[in-house]
């Protein structure tokens, strides 16, 4: 007698998802090196809701209530991006389902340009007028070395070597030490500065960044040239210089310290206003029409 053997399948259990809350899922993700800025807002709007009971349509809506008048690209970067990180680390550890959530539409940045050689002349041409020789050096130190305003600031003469013409950024916005090499020009104005300034003491003693792009502010306006903020002046004009002087990439971002080429390319080196005319002019040191 032949025993058939039916093999039978029984259904898969749901599995029982954690009843921890965002709040708990957020501590947790901060406790295990999370970024902590921008969260929160969005800890108090959540709150004790359970995690698994968040879907991404509550995160938009979150976003949009807690910035109802800003952009889609600060909502998508102080309200979804954290808010994301928090629910994918509670999904790491078994709190929640994987969800997957879109960003919110971006209008296209509004072109802007770094600072040309031109402009950067007639700015610091302007400040000597005015006698602010920090103000000229520290807008020329960020378009050298790429430093942030808030590191610039922050400098302090026991980071300078000006025999060696290099400073250290202490504490990067990458949360680590960057070193940055000072051309002839920087290390002399530095010189210059330097008088008797205790090692302690603000390279450029500014102690605030909105004061700085008011300085700034000031000085195009009565130099009579276009507003650029200390971001634009600085790294913009930076990686736009230096791919224009002919630096690989690879090297113009290990000099500035980025660690993204699409961040790199995309965002911070900008085209020139003429650039189809520079190709074609490039390309006619290609004939066609000579003798063979």
């Amino acid at each position: 007698m032949t025993h058939q053997i039916v093999q039978t399948w029984a259904p898969t259990a749901t599995p029982i998802l954690s009843e921890k809350t965002f709040a708990e899922a957020a501590a947790s993700y901060i406790e295990h090196g999370g970024d902590c800025r921008f969260i929160d807002p969005i800890i108090e709007y959540f709150g004790n809701r359970p995690l698994a009971s968040i879907y991404p349509f509550d995160v938009r809506q979150m976003a949009i209530t807690l910035f109802p008048t800003q952009s889609n690209a600060t909502r998508n970067r102080q309200a979804l991006t954290p808010a994301r990180a928090v629910i994918n680390h509670g999904y790491d550890r078994g709190w929640c389902n994987l969800i997957r959530i879109k960003k919110l539409k971006e209008d296209p940045a509004k072109p802007r340009q770094p600072a040309s050689a031109v402009w950067m002349h007639a700015f610091i041409r302007q400040c000597t007028k005015d006698r602010l020789p920090h103000l000229a050096a520290l807008v020329l130190f960020m378009a050298q070395t790429a430093a942030r305003v808030s590191e610039a600031i922050d400098l302090r003469w026991r980071d300078v070597d000006l025999a060696a013409r290099r400073a250290l950024l202490v504490k990067t916005k990458t949360g680590r030490n960057s070193l940055r090499h000072l051309t002839d020009e920087m290390a002399a104005r530095l010189r210059d500065l330097r008088g008797e300034a205790g090692d302690e003491d603000r390279v450029f003693r500014f102690t605030n960044r909105h004061s700085v792009n008011e300085r700034i502010k000031a000085v195009c306006r009565r130099a009579d040239i276009s507003y650029k903020s200390s971001h634009l002046c600085g790294r913009h004009t930076f990686a736009t210089t230096a791919i224009e002087l002919g630096t690989d990439i690879r090297t113009a971002m290990e000099a500035g310290d980025w660690k993204s080429a699409s961040v790199f390319l995309g965002i911070y080196v900008h085209p020139r206003l003429n650039s189809g005319r520079m190709v074609a002019d490039r390309f006619n040191a290609i004939q066609f029409d000579a003798s063979i």
